[in-house]
């Protein structure tokens, strides 16, 4: 991806991070790092990269950690699949659980706990997804910007099980592309205790919503 911009967004992080993407942004060029004062949440460190993204007339947004569970090869896979000659899509997510995919090394109650979380949340949400919680993620730019991600308020996880839900209800198309997700060597995980609940209160309440709207417009 000759001619992609990458765009860091350091939440205050400890190690470094952020000086050391300058450091390499200065000497290689086409590195955004956008400073930010202390952990916030992940989506609300999405939403800030997004409206940086729309306000520098990108036509393609990646989401992707950068701690290397996400495999930067596999970008042209997911920007790729959008344009499928044969089935162009808006969104491509990056996907543990579809044929190919796979999360080697992680612990069973680890496998348990994201397989199962995302099979309930695809059946309450009605979504044909298989990993919504994925955040390796290829976007065509005007769909993302048509959902508003800036008004999203998940903090957690819950963030891309949300913009899915989002895309679906305004008729943009997903489709998955398998990854492997290397777990990280160093560093500590961001799932919690908090995070879960928040994604399955949140998950669980949009479900309800969208059943009883759908009632009411049966009622006579």
């Amino acid at each position: 991806m000759p001619d992609a911009q990458v765009l860091v967004l350091d939440d205050n992080s400890p190690d470094g991070t952020g000086e050391l993407a300058e450091k390499i942004g200065a000497e290689i060029g086409g590195v955004t790092v956008l400073h930010r004062p202390g952990k916030q949440g992940l989506g609300a460190a999405y939403r800030e990269g997004f409206v940086w993204a729309f306000q520098h007339d990108v036509d393609v947004i990646v989401q992707m950690d950068c701690d290397l569970s996400h495999d930067p090869a596999a970008i042209p896979a997911l920007v790729g699949r959008l344009d499928d000659p044969t089935d162009p899509v808006d969104c491509v997510i990056g996907s543990r659980y579809v044929p190919g995919g796979a999360t080697p090394n992680w612990p069973v109650q680890r496998r348990l706990l994201s397989r199962y979380g995302n099979r309930y949340t695809a059946a309450v949400l009605e979504l044909g997804v298989r990993d919504i919680t994925s955040g390796f993620r290829a976007y065509r730019a005007p769909a993302l910007a048509a959902i508003h991600p800036e008004d999203t308020r998940s903090s957690g996880y819950a963030f891309m099980s949300e913009l899915a839900r989002r895309l679906a209800h305004n008729n943009f198309t997903m489709a998955e592309v398998p990854i492997i997700f290397t777990d990280r060597a160093y560093g500590d995980s961001k799932m919690s205790a908090a995070i879960m609940v928040e994604s399955l209160t949140l998950v669980t309440a949009w479900g309800v919503k969208q059943r009883l709207r759908r009632l009411r417009r049966r009622l006579p």
